[in-house]
């Protein structure tokens, strides 16, 4: 852009600004301030709407905003974020406040933008695509040092992953793992993580992925509880809370054991094998937790049991950054060394070879 058509886009969105005919290009204004201010052998005469727009804005507020359009709850954000509730409603307010428009109407179902919000977002994430974009290229260096972010399921990261990782550490030290253990899908895209372990590749997705491996399920009780005569047709059941309805678990047991009571829900299958250990009932849970447990005992059940392919999904901009390729190689080597203890006790293990999506030609182990 010409120095003539910064003048001209800086002192047009000003003049709009100042009639209030354009109030959500108000914290877009400076924008073309500073680029003429930066331009070599240029001289801009900052006005007080200048100052007030440069002084005030918060471009934190920005991304707060624009993550709130997203999740369309204050505490849906805040998990997002990782701040609390109260951070993000007075970042929201702050912005709303310096634009003197509302961004967001607050209803039942949650935070609805308005008019202005839409208008904001647009032009919002325009900006939040740009600063991520210079933050992946920030991403490419060749050093095998720095975090990597790896998020999963809680069971899988806690019960099976954490005993698992010592090695990797021992092999590339100067790599920093954060274990993020998540009931709720993080973003990859956004960089709430580098890399996800998840039940089936999202279809329609951008991302690299790879099978991994398939987690196979069982039905346990409390040891002793199994030899009881009728305890299939007995015992209540333990399982997910009445929001994890499209969970595959939840609607496997509604499909087998429609209108049987839940004795105990959780949204952790680590919780809901600790409330079978404890007599509640019983729990469909993953062969890789329950089998090695002598606390719980297995139940036959004459239908097919469940079974999930495991995905490891990563963006393909990072399968080429060393340290979060380094850290996915690691992983597809602990789940073809596992593959037992996935299928568990009772299942007779074939030697597959794991698969590699051909569009992904960038996945992690190709």
């Amino acid at each position: 852009m010409t120095t003539a058509a910064l003048y001209r886009a800086a002192n047009g969105v000003r003049e709009a600004t100042a009639r209030r005919q354009f109030p959500t290009y108000l914290f877009f204004y400076h924008c073309a301030s500073l680029a003429l201010a930066a331009l070599p052998g240029t001289r801009y005469k900052f006005s007080m709407l200048d100052k007030k727009c440069t002084g005030d804005l918060d471009w934190e507020d920005v991304r707060y905003f624009a993550a709130l359009a997203r999740h369309r709850s204050l505490s849906a954000t805040a998990r997002a974020l990782r701040v609390n509730h109260a951070t993000v409603s007075r970042r929201v307010a702050r912005l709303e406040a310096l634009l003197g428009r509302a961004l967001f109407e607050r209803r039942a179902e949650g935070y609805v933008l308005t008019a202005d919000g839409r208008a904001v977002l647009e032009e919002a994430t325009v900006m939040d695509s740009a600063a991520l974009s210079v933050l992946r290229r920030l991403d490419a260096g060749v050093e095998l040092s720095g975090l990597v972010r790896v998020t999963a399921g809680r069971s899988l990261a806690e019960g099976f992953l954490i005993d698992r990782l010592d090695g990797l550490h021992g092999r590339h030290p100067g790599i920093d793992l954060e274990l993020i253990g998540e009931v709720r899908l993080l973003s990859l895209a956004r960089r709430e993580a580098d890399i996800a372990l998840r039940f089936g590749h999202p279809k329609g997705s951008e991302l690299a992925g790879r099978r991994v491996g398939t987690i196979y399920f069982g039905l346990y009780v409390a040891a002793g509880l199994h030899a009881e005569p009728d305890a299939l047709t007995r015992l209540p059941l333990i399982g997910f809370d009445r929001e994890a309805d499209s969970i595959a678990e939840a609607e496997w047991l509604e499909q087998h054991f429609p209108g049987r009571r839940f004795a105990l829900r959780a949204n952790s299958q680590i919780a809901q094998a600790a409330a079978a250990r404890a007599g509640f009932g019983i729990a469909l849970l993953p062969r890789y937790l329950a089998d090695n447990d002598r606390q719980l005992a297995e139940i036959d059940f004459d239908a097919p049991m469940l079974e999930r392919e495991l995905w490891l999904l990563i963006r393909p901009d990072l399968t080429k950054v060393p340290r979060v390729r380094a850290v996915a190689d690691y992983l597809v080597e602990i789940f073809r060394r596992e593959r037992q203890r996935f299928a568990g006790h009772s299942q007779a293990v074939e030697s597959e070879a794991l698969e590699v999506q051909p569009a992904d030609e960038g996945a992690p182990g190709a």
